[in-house]
């Protein structure tokens, strides 16, 4: 059992912001950011692999709601939307779930990307794009 599921069987304490039949969002403990949420479907689906285009499309409409409440309540700069899948993506707890993350700045969480453009060619995105085309 995960810690989510403790917590959407209300075994151990949170900071609950929504709960339908569903969905529960709650504040994330490391708190990254002000208002730092955690959308999480309340039936436990492993990763963006497992769950169901359903739960998923409910998922993200309350996450949109969440993060439009968040930018009311205290107005950053930019929100983050995070989804990591499997550990080598960084999910640490597995039970899908979607991190809204408030900015109040363009530094106070680091989200590090290598820019490899200069290291393809054309065709290494042809190659590339017609792999994930094959696969779909």
């Amino acid at each position: 059992m995960t810690i989510f599921e403790k917590i959407i069987l209300k075994e151990i304490p949170s900071h609950i912001v929504y709960e339908d039949d569903l969905v529960i969002a709650f504040l994330d403990i490391s708190q990254a950011t002000k208002g730092h949420t955690l959308v999480v479907p309340k039936t436990a689906y492993k990763d963006i692999f497992e769950i169901p285009d359903n739960i998923l499309s409910h998922l993200i409409v309350v996450a949109k709601k969440l993060a439009k409440a968040i930018d009311k309540a205290f107005a950053p700069k930019g929100i983050n939307l995070l989804n990591n899948n499997k550990e080598a993506a960084g999910q640490t707890v597995f039970h899908f779930h979607i991190h809204i993350i408030p900015r109040y700045s363009s530094n106070d969480v680091s989200f590090a990307f290598t820019n490899n453009m200069n290291n393809l060619s054309s065709n290494d995105y042809k190659e590339r794009a017609s792999a994930i085309c094959a696969a779909l």
